[in-house]
Protein backbone atom coordinates (compact mmCIF):
# COMPACT_ATOMS: atom_id res chain seq x y z
CA UNK A 1 0.00 0.00 0.00
CA UNK A 2 2.12 3.06 -1.16
CA UNK A 3 0.85 6.56 -2.24
CA UNK A 4 3.23 8.67 -4.41
CA UNK A 5 3.73 12.42 -3.24
CA UNK A 6 5.29 14.20 -5.60
CA UNK A 7 6.23 17.96 -5.92
CA UNK A 8 6.83 18.86 -9.63
CA UNK A 9 9.51 21.16 -9.87
CA UNK A 10 7.33 23.56 -11.83
CA UNK A 11 4.90 24.62 -8.50
CA UNK A 12 6.62 26.44 -5.57
CA UNK A 13 8.15 24.06 -3.20
CA UNK A 14 5.99 22.89 -0.37
CA UNK A 15 6.99 23.17 3.28
CA UNK A 16 4.41 20.65 4.89
CA UNK A 17 2.13 19.10 2.43
CA UNK A 18 2.83 17.53 -1.18
CA UNK A 19 1.09 19.13 -4.15
CA UNK A 20 -0.18 15.53 -5.37
CA UNK A 21 -0.96 12.36 -3.78
CA UNK A 22 -1.67 9.48 -6.70
CA UNK A 23 -2.89 6.69 -4.84
CA UNK A 24 -3.32 2.78 -6.92
CA UNK A 25 -6.89 1.30 -7.31
CA UNK A 26 -8.16 0.32 -4.40
CA UNK A 27 -10.80 1.25 -2.19
CA UNK A 28 -10.81 5.22 -0.93
CA UNK A 29 -11.52 5.86 2.88
CA UNK A 30 -13.60 9.33 3.92
CA UNK A 31 -13.05 10.50 7.39
CA UNK A 32 -15.69 12.75 8.49
CA UNK A 33 -14.28 15.96 10.17
CA UNK A 34 -12.80 15.19 13.48
CA UNK A 35 -12.82 17.41 16.23
CA UNK A 36 -11.28 18.17 19.81
CA UNK A 37 -13.93 15.73 21.29
CA UNK A 38 -12.42 13.05 23.90
CA UNK A 39 -14.28 9.15 23.69
CA UNK A 40 -16.37 10.47 26.50
CA UNK A 41 -17.58 13.18 23.93
CA UNK A 42 -15.57 16.01 26.32
CA UNK A 43 -14.20 18.89 24.69
CA UNK A 44 -10.17 19.08 25.14
CA UNK A 45 -8.75 22.38 25.34
CA UNK A 46 -11.29 24.83 25.26
CA UNK A 47 -9.83 28.09 23.69
CA UNK A 48 -6.91 26.43 23.63
CA UNK A 49 -5.59 25.89 19.66
CA UNK A 50 -2.69 23.79 19.94
CA UNK A 51 -4.87 21.40 22.68
CA UNK A 52 -7.09 20.82 20.62
CA UNK A 53 -5.11 20.16 17.02
CA UNK A 54 -3.37 17.65 19.08
CA UNK A 55 -6.64 16.20 20.41
CA UNK A 56 -8.07 15.94 16.35
CA UNK A 57 -5.15 14.68 14.75
CA UNK A 58 -5.37 11.61 17.70
CA UNK A 59 -8.43 11.68 16.53
CA UNK A 60 -7.71 10.93 12.89
CA UNK A 61 -5.23 8.23 13.89
CA UNK A 62 -7.74 6.16 16.22
CA UNK A 63 -10.34 7.09 13.29
CA UNK A 64 -7.95 5.25 10.72
CA UNK A 65 -6.85 2.53 13.31
CA UNK A 66 -10.48 1.42 13.30
CA UNK A 67 -9.98 0.88 9.85
CA UNK A 68 -7.23 -1.35 9.94
CA UNK A 69 -5.36 1.53 8.14
CA UNK A 70 -1.92 3.51 8.97
CA UNK A 71 -1.92 7.11 9.23
CA UNK A 72 0.63 6.79 6.07
CA UNK A 73 -2.60 5.83 4.52
CA UNK A 74 -4.27 9.24 4.38
CA UNK A 75 -3.37 10.96 1.24
CA UNK A 76 -5.72 14.31 1.32
CA UNK A 77 -6.47 16.55 4.71
CA UNK A 78 -8.89 19.26 4.51
CA UNK A 79 -8.22 21.50 7.63
CA UNK A 80 -10.63 24.09 8.69
CA UNK A 81 -9.35 26.56 11.50
CA UNK A 82 -11.37 29.30 12.98
CA UNK A 83 -10.00 32.80 12.57
CA UNK A 84 -6.68 31.40 10.72
CA UNK A 85 -3.68 33.85 10.96
CA UNK A 86 0.09 32.92 9.85
CA UNK A 87 1.30 31.78 13.87
CA UNK A 88 -2.32 29.60 14.35
CA UNK A 89 -1.48 28.31 11.03
CA UNK A 90 2.12 26.96 12.47
CA UNK A 91 0.33 25.30 15.55
CA UNK A 92 -1.55 23.51 13.26
CA UNK A 93 1.17 22.22 11.69
CA UNK A 94 3.04 21.43 14.95
CA UNK A 95 0.58 19.24 15.34
CA UNK A 96 0.05 17.73 12.38
CA UNK A 97 3.51 17.26 12.17
CA UNK A 98 3.52 15.34 14.99
CA UNK A 99 1.05 13.11 13.78
CA UNK A 100 2.49 12.46 10.59
CA UNK A 101 6.23 12.74 11.43
CA UNK A 102 9.02 13.13 9.25
CA UNK A 103 6.40 12.87 6.08
CA UNK A 104 6.13 12.66 2.92
CA UNK A 105 2.75 14.47 4.21
CA UNK A 106 -0.33 14.22 2.61
CA UNK A 107 -1.56 16.66 -0.11
CA UNK A 108 -3.73 19.45 2.45
CA UNK A 109 -5.97 22.49 2.19
CA UNK A 110 -6.10 24.58 5.28
CA UNK A 111 -8.99 27.20 5.21
CA UNK A 112 -9.79 29.63 7.40
CA UNK A 113 -13.33 29.94 8.94
CA UNK A 114 -15.19 32.09 10.87
CA UNK A 115 -16.45 29.26 13.42
CA UNK A 116 -17.35 25.70 13.04
CA UNK A 117 -20.71 23.61 14.39
CA UNK A 118 -20.04 24.46 17.69
CA UNK A 119 -18.45 27.53 18.82
CA UNK A 120 -15.94 26.03 21.13
CA UNK A 121 -14.27 23.94 18.32
CA UNK A 122 -11.44 25.47 16.76
CA UNK A 123 -10.62 23.11 14.09
CA UNK A 124 -11.87 20.20 12.20
CA UNK A 125 -10.22 18.14 9.69
CA UNK A 126 -11.50 15.96 7.12
CA UNK A 127 -8.91 13.00 5.41
CA UNK A 128 -9.23 10.94 2.98
CA UNK A 129 -7.10 7.60 2.40
CA UNK A 130 -6.83 4.57 0.45
CA UNK A 131 -6.68 1.05 1.66
CA UNK A 132 -5.73 -1.57 -1.45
Amino acid sequence: MTVAFLNPPALAQPGSYSHVAMVPAGRQVHLSGQVALDADGALVGRGDLAAQATQVFANVALAMAAAELPITAVFKLTLYVVDLTPERANIVRAARAACFGAGPYPAATMVGVSALVDPAFLIEVEAIAFAD
